[in-house]
């Protein structure tokens, strides 16, 4: 019934496997009672918090629970988009909560346990939690490009001690030896595997994470630095992460090991094809002069710093992610790392309060800058009194705005609740999952849309549609048509909205549909009418 679980159990140790059955059923049903309740509770909050404190006090194993929350997403078909929606941002917190749990006992471990491939996975791990992104196999695949450079080395030189199982637990002695390994390796990474550095697509989030580095062959210098220093430690070779500014580096020592002399080392740029550097190369690599400081070697958190430094910018660069679920991401991992950074503290409370989610976890996170830094007070106090604004105005609010079709102010508004649209002007297609009589926008924002150069400018009919490049617009009912071949659309919030889709249009879910409550019929009569007919 359930065969993904079989790794959990011994095959040796006796199971009592009617407990067990219970125990997994249960779990099923508690699973389906939290995620069905997702929706009514947290339909206007475009993160359910208060619901992921809920799941932080399951009574039941937490791998039955994200065992049945696999079953909802793997559900065939178009039906369930509302459950699929919830059980994946619930599995979303379950995984990362249990990553961030794995990254603060490898941040206490000594640092020469510290593998910096084991760190970057982990980072990979917590942006992309419902990816099967695992430790072991990573290595093999990492181990797999070192048995390719070991059959180059072989070929050159039968003899080298490299060659030999387990190379990495004895370090090359010679450097004449050491070169020859990291020739070998450029060939075999470069030449045969042809990687290389993202100079097209440099600042895609991709480029940063090392399962996706393996796959696409390319990256950014301190993610093809990670893994080329892996490499070369299996192979006997001893390189070191060195922190340069806005290009990161290796480097190789040609003198005396532990030598404090920057002229006793050679330099590594794994993104330029791991092309050998001196000091004075390296300044020309990045245009300027730095001191001697920036040519240290790093520990291993301070590898992960840079990463998720890296993720972070990226982040705050994000426009069409409107949950900015990277930048929230990063912060988490940063601040797992340095928990009483002040400034990325304080950048996370803001991004909550903007957000308008957790503002009880903003006012502990507000707390917390307060002891740290008594000279934030100002900002501090600003936040404090909007955030308990925010929490009143809560208890307050009263029902959903119902917007009934009969209304006389309605009578303008042709598309419904559901429909596939596609954009006169700029062709893209779209789902309709709100509308409003007129434009409900302020002044400023009708002014840089220029909505008065449009024919019926702003008095006129305006909908919230969910765009397939996974954004979402308001439009003017002027600038849409019927989609002559609608089809789904790849939007991440479509189950926030929608149950189902029939293969021409959507089916509100039970929230969408109390708001409103007279546009599904009349979808399915525009459908009926448009499609059935064979006209557009």
């Amino acid at each position: 019934r359930w065969p993904s679980l079989m790794k959990y159990y011994s095959q040796t140790e006796g199971v009592s496997w009617l407990e067990e059955y219970k125990a997994r059923h249960n779990a099923g049903l508690e699973a389906q009672r939290i995620v069905a309740s997702f929706s009514k509770r947290f339909f206007s909050e475009h993160v359910p918090c208060d619901g992921f404190s809920d799941i932080e006090t399951l009574g039941c194993p937490s791998h039955f629970f994200e065992d049945e929350l696999m079953c909802i997403l793997n559900m065939e078909g178009r039906k369930g988009l509302t459950w699929k929606y919830y059980a994946k941002k619930i599995l979303y917190f379950l995984r990362q909560q249990n990553i961030l749990k794995n990254l603060k006992e490898y941040l206490q471990r000594p640092t020469d346990r510290q593998s910096f491939l084991e760190g970057a996975v982990l980072i990979d791990q917590y942006c992309n939690p419902l990816s099967d992104i695992c430790l072991k196999s990573v290595q093999a695949q990492v181990d797999d490009i070192t048995d390719k450079v070991r059959k180059v080395l072989r070929t050159r030189n039968s003899r080298h001690p490299s060659l030999a199982s387990k190379a990495g637990e004895v370090l090359v002695p010679e450097v004449e030896l050491q070169r020859q390994v990291l020739d070998a390796m450029n060939c075999v990474l470069y030449e045969q595997l042809k990687y290389k550095g993202n100079e097209l697509d440099y600042y895609n989030s991709l480029n940063s994470y090392i399962h996706q580095v393996l796959i696409r062959r390319t990256g950014i210098p301190i993610s093809l630095s990670v893994l080329y220093l892996t490499i070369a430690r299996q192979l006997g070779v001893k390189l070191e992460p060195v922190n340069f500014p806005s290009h990161f580096l290796l480097r190789w020592c040609q003198g005396k090991e532990g030598s404090t002399d920057i002229f006793d080392y050679t330099y590594i740029d794994a993104f330029g094809k791991g092309k050998q550097l001196t000091v004075k190369e390296c300044e020309y690599l990045i245009g300027h002069h730095v001191t001697e400081e920036f040519y240290g070697v790093v520990t291993s958190k301070e590898v992960l710093q840079r990463m998720v430094g890296n993720l972070l910018n990226l982040g705050k660069r994000e426009s069409t992610d409107q949950s900015y679920q990277l930048l929230r991401d990063s912060l988490d991992l940063y601040l797992a790392m340095y928990p009483d950074n002040v400034q990325h503290l304080m950048l996370q409370a803001r991004l909550y309060f903007h957000l308008g989610i957790w503002p009880e976890k903003v006012l502990d996170i507000l707390q917390h800058i307060q002891a740290l830094d008594p000279s934030q007070h100002g900002a501090v106090g600003y936040l404090v009194q909007h955030t308990l604004e925010h929490i009143e105005r809560r208890k307050e609010e009263v029902g959903p705005e119902v917007k009934h079709r009969s209304d006389e102010k309605h009578k303008e508004v042709c598309f419904s609740i559901g429909l596939v649209m596609k954009h006169k002007r700029y062709g893209y297609n779209c789902v309709i999952y709100g509308w409003d009589p007129a434009c409900m926008m302020g002044h400023e924002w009708i002014r840089n849309m220029n909505v008065h150069s449009l024919p019926h400018g702003p008095h006129q009919p305006f909908y919230n549609v969910l765009v397939e490049d996974g954004s979402c617009r308001y439009a003017a009912q002027e600038n849409l048509e019927y989609n002559a071949e609608p089809r789904e659309i790849p939007h991440p919030d479509i189950g926030r909205y929608f149950s189902e889709f029939t293969g021409i249009h959507y089916i509100a879910n039970t929230e969408l549909e109390i708001r409103y409550p007279e546009d599904l019929e009349l979808t399915r009569a525009t459908v009926q009418k448009i499609y059935s007919s064979g006209k557009e």
